[in-house]
């Protein structure tokens, strides 16, 4: 049986820079779309792109949010995203600590 009943996602998405990737989560934050946005600095990506391949330093982001505010999550952070193709991805959250799971869709609007 699954125990997100609130129906929380992770929402991950790369940023070329701290600074791009700080403008997404907080003002997804602001918006209350998300309730928290984790950035891992500097990770090392290689990804094929027009035809060649490019490796680049990126910084990986981890967003916290609740499945019917996805669609205006990725509609938001497509429009604030520096990249013309930005990795976005939204995974389910099967389980988790339900204090957090309550966390989460209480900050979220």
């Amino acid at each position: 049986m699954i125990s997100n009943e609130k129906a929380v996602v992770t929402v991950l998405m790369t940023a070329p820079t701290m600074d791009a990737a700080e403008t997404v989560v907080g003002s997804l934050l602001d918006e209350r779309l998300i309730a928290c946005g984790s950035m891992i600095p500097w990770v090392e990506s290689l990804y094929r792109w027009k035809g060649a391949v490019h490796r680049d330093e990126e910084v990986v982001v981890i967003m916290k949010t609740v499945r019917r505010l996805v669609p205006r999550v990725l509609e938001r952070a497509r429009a604030l995203h520096p990249y013309d193709v930005p990795e976005l991805l939204v995974q389910e959250v099967v389980d988790g600590n339900p204090a957090y799971l309550d966390w989460v869709e209480e900050e979220c609007g």
